[in-house]
């Protein structure tokens, strides 16, 4: 049976786009609507259009909120939260919160209104304030998924700290001793876990941390060329620059470029987040990747599971990131790495402990199936640490 994801492909747009047309949730243009329904006809997607706040009324409705439709980030992640739904029979309607969490809350209530059976969550920073009172007295099921709360709830999301670790430990390996850190919006953990990562990657290297080096680029590509104009301004700037997010590492190399400064010849570059066309950069960037499509259907596995029995406790499910090693690190065997590897610490230097789960929180922290037997492979701070680099002296991804 054809998907959204085939309607976005035939259709020649994005996952996003299928489902406002299908949904009704909001304006398209004519002609992509146009477009987006002839592909439907042609692949025979059941319940085609839907009318605004109706569901289809054979298939049952899962709400998705989350922030920056349009970033290819969470795209990745609703293909991956609609494939499983359609797989168990349900059409999933969209809501973009803008990382707000005001308009988080209305955006939920509106869903609520339209009779969802349960609800996905990419939750703002003070969605306990706002939204979850409301959750909780409609009594909807709800998983969260990228970002991950101090709450006994279903959550899923990647393994923050240790990718952010083995990005800022390798450039500590070869030498830099001087990383500024861009850091994600305030209150989020994917923006508190990175920086434990880049935190415990010093204290590892046993290299002391700069608080000024570490300047918020809320999240957004203006706030990251900000944040990268602030740092290189500075009297003694970076050698380089960790992002915390892909939004925020254009914006980093977009102002870069306006200083007239090469990477990684003056500036070396690693970032959490990668992305469809990082290939295509050049230099081309070394970043720690998601599994976005991987997070969006165990999002939907541990929902499904909660929709069949309430009384099951909660889990938290945690997914590694893996390391695209190329070229933007500035390191001679970039080119000549693998792609792909487990953000795993350095095999010379003691484990990375795992950020502690809240006590009251019984978390259940697995891996999707596959994970395991990638743990094997070879981290790229491992790679480094044999390569001849220089050694500290004394010798941390809205």
């Amino acid at each position: 049976m054809a998907t959204m994801s085939d309607v976005a492909k035939a259709a020649g747009c994005s996952t996003t786009t299928v489902s406002h047309v299908l949904n009704g949730t909001r304006t398209v243009a004519a002609d992509t609507r146009r477009q987006v329904e002839r592909a439907a006809v042609e692949l025979g997607y059941r319940r085609r259009i839907t009318r605004p706040g109706h569901a289809p009324r054979n298939l049952t409705a899962v709400g998705l909120t989350l922030s920056g439709v349009s970033n290819p980030y969470f795209s990745d992640l609703v293909q991956g939260v609609e494939r499983e739904l359609s797989r168990a029979g349900r059409v999933l309607v969209l809501a973009d919160t803008h990382d707000d969490p005001e308009t988080e809350r209305r955006a939920v209530a509106s869903l609520l209104k339209h009779r969802i059976e349960a609800l996905v969550m990419a939750p703002t920073a003070g969605w306990t304030r706002r939204t979850w009172p409301l959750l909780r007295e409609r009594r909807v099921p709800f998983v969260l998924v990228d970002r991950i709360v101090d709450s006994d709830v279903d959550q899923v999301g990647v393994e923050n700290e240790p990718g952010a670790c083995v990005l800022v430990e390798h450039l500590l390996s070869l030498g830099h001793r001087r990383i500024g850190m861009i850091a994600g919006l305030p209150g989020l953990s994917t923006t508190v876990e990175r920086e434990v990562g880049y935190r415990r990657a010093h204290q590892r290297r046993r290299v002391d941390v700069d608080p000024a080096l570490i300047v918020s680029g809320e999240s957004t590509v203006d706030g990251g060329r900000r944040a990268t104009h602030r740092l290189m301004e500075r009297g003694d700037p970076p050698t380089a620059l960790f992002s915390a997010n892909n939004a925020m590492t254009v914006g980093a190399l977009t102002a870069l470029e306006e200083r007239g400064v090469s990477v990684p010849k003056d500036v070396a570059v690693v970032a959490f987040d990668d992305f469809e066309f990082s290939p295509l950069v050049r230099p081309r960037l070394t970043a720690a990747a998601q599994p976005c499509h991987a997070m969006g259907a165990r999002a939907v596995q541990l929902l499904l599971r909660r929709l069949t029995d309430p009384d099951l406790p909660t889990q938290t499910v945690r997914i590694p990131a893996s390391i695209e090693h190329r070229d933007s690190c500035g390191c001679e065997r970039a080119s000549a790495t693998r792609p792909g590897r487990p953000a795993t610490p350095s095999a010379t230097t003691a484990p990375i402990a795992p950020v502690a789960q809240p006590a009251a929180q019984p978390a259940a922290h697995t891996a999707v199936p596959g994970a395991a037997a990638a743990q094997t492979a070879t981290p790229v701070a491992a790679q480094a640490a044999g390569q001849g680099a220089s050694r500290p002296e004394a010798s941390a991804v809205g």
